[in-house]
């Protein structure tokens, strides 16, 4: 056989035997858990879950947009949730289990605040070593501004809420509630979520404005006030959380 005959099997050969190695690792290697992976294992019991509240608040299923007002100071995760007109409804609450930091926006890598302001969910994690985890926006526009402004650099980011009880600058609201959660936002789409992060529930009582408060700040509590008016407060009372934004007891809220 020629030389040149050989060196060409001897190349299909290792051709294929690379191509049949490729297949099987294909095959047989570890997947990354996807987010079709987690609606699958979570998602009916997620939807079982829901189904009272979104029966209540007379919405389809997965409904048209989804708004989450997070409220630091009362420790509080409500959602909202709209039809197909596009009219918002109330639709459940839960406690939040661990948040960092106090009142105020967070403006630098660990300082472990939690951020304030309109965000967008950026990305669903399947994968999160605190079970289910939803990227929160920040620092979005707003932040970066008054950033420049101020001089600051490195602002932090990797802002989750997601499972578990502990939290340093993120919004951890356990694992039954971030199941659910996510779920409703897997399935009504990122692109027509958004997230509210109040120093304080801003539809009851005024933020601690002090002489020293930039005013940027006092223009940033004015901008995610004036965003909650669209969520009255008065039609998330008689649930789990009184009309002040507190939480009545520790019980499972059970829907008639």
């Amino acid at each position: 056989m020629p030389r040149r005959r050989i060196i060409i099997t001897a190349l299909l050969a290792i051709i294929i035997a690379g191509a049949a190695s490729y297949a099987l690792y294909l095959r047989f290697a570890p997947r990354s858990r996807t987010v079709a992976d987690a609606l699958a294992q979570y998602g009916s019991a997620a939807h079982g879950r829901l189904a009272p509240y979104v029966k209540r608040a007379g919405v389809s299923w997965p409904p048209r947009r989804v708004t989450l007002l997070v409220f630091k100071q009362e420790r509080r995760l409500a959602i909202w949730v709209a039809d197909s007109k596009g009219a918002w409804h109330y639709l459940r609450d839960y406690p939040v289990l661990a948040a960092s930091g106090g009142v105020g926006p967070k403006l630098r890598e660990g300082d472990y605040q939690v951020p304030e302001g309109l965000y967008a969910i950026e990305q669903l994690n399947p994968a999160s070593s605190y079970h289910l985890s939803m990227k929160v926006g920040y620092p979005n526009a707003f932040d970066r501004l008054n950033a420049a402004r101020e001089h600051r650099m490195r602002l932090g980011g990797d802002i989750f809420i997601h499972g578990k009880n502990v939290s340093i600058g993120c919004v951890a609201i356990g694992d039954p509630a971030i199941e659910e959660v996510f779920t409703l936002v897997a399935e009504t789409g990122i692109a027509r979520t958004r997230v509210i992060i109040a120093p304080l529930d801003l539809r009851i009582s005024s933020a601690p404005v002090a002489q020293s408060t930039p005013l940027w700040i006092v223009q940033l509590w004015q901008s995610i006030a004036a965003a909650l008016r669209e969520f009255p407060i008065e039609l998330e009372s008689n649930r789990a959380f009184d009309v002040r934004g507190m939480r009545k007891d520790a019980k499972v809220l059970r829907v008639p």
